[in-house]
């Protein structure tokens, strides 16, 4: 078992940096760190038919999950990316690498290749080990009830994270909401629909590497996605910008569940 990890992580390893590396290339060129949210998702991408290539290489494939999982990230990597590059296009690099483009000064270009584009790849690669995983314990070959429970997370999660962003980029587009605080439709119910369904996907991914192998620790990457997705490059960091903008948007955090979809409180509350 550990001689197959190390087969498919090894190589795993060597193309996120390779792909990380890559993105910061164009960087230097764009002058726009910022592109590498674009292919943060489509890492995920290229780990999980990687790991399918590799693995069917040693033995032909003989569960669903092992062409299942790859095209359920495809599928979730690619709008995302989409949705990213549309959202971002025009609008130049984010402001939080334009601070450290700022601060770093001459020395920025060189120091974003470990401390943004590598560092980036290397939590893609670990934040993807239920992508490895699948591919190295087969069995059982049949369905069991995490693959059914993991699917159904997975398509929550996606609805929530693709209808989220939808009817935020509509809200956006209409110059009448310039200035109010999206509570509409998911945003009802969680200040943050497409972060949720992204957590919850993952989790997702990671009951159907349970599924394989029984062993807890395969959820320890929907675990360390969910921490970064609230409390590092996610909400928290969202939250802080929108209550220093937008007065409103402290009425709607006492109304409005934080992460999980519940009712919202009603006025006066």
């Amino acid at each position: 078992m550990l001689e197959s990890i190390v087969a498919l992580a090894l190589p795993g390893f060597v193309a996120a940096l390779g792909l990380t590396t890559l993105v910061w290339l164009a960087s230097l060129v764009k002058r726009d760190v910022s592109i590498i949210d674009i292919f943060w998702s489509l890492g995920f991408v290229m780990l999980a038919w990687l790991y399918l290539w590799i693995g069917n290489q040693k033995a032909p494939v003989e569960s669903f999950r092992q062409t299942l999982v790859p095209i359920l990230v495809t599928v979730w990597g690619l709008r995302l990316s989409l949705h990213i590059l549309w959202r971002n296009w025009g609008h130049g690099e984010d402001y939080r690498y334009a601070a450290m483009r700022e601060k770093w000064g001459k020395s920025f270009p060189l120091l974003s290749l470990p401390i943004v584009f590598w560092l980036q790849g290397a939590l893609f690669w670990a934040i993807g080990m239920p992508l490895l995983q699948v591919q190295i314990s087969r069995q059982p070959p049949g369905w069991t009830w995490l693959d059914l429970l993991g699917i159904a997370l997975w398509a929550v999660g996606l609805f929530f994270e693709a209808v989220g962003d939808w009817q935020l980029a509509r809200f956006k587009a209409d110059p009448k909401n310039q200035g109010k605080v999206m509570d509409k439709g998911l945003w009802r119910y969680t200040r943050h629909p497409n972060y949720f369904g992204d957590a919850t996907l993952w989790w997702g991914y990671g009951l159907l590497a349970l599924s394989t192998t029984g062993s807890w620790w395969t959820l320890a990457s929907p675990a360390l996605m969910s921490f970064l997705i609230v409390k590092v490059s996610g909400v928290s960091l969202l939250e802080k910008g929108l209550g220093d903008t937008k007065p409103k948007y402290r009425d709607y955090v006492r109304r409005t569940s934080g992460f999980f979809p519940k009712p919202p409180k009603p006025a006066g509350e």
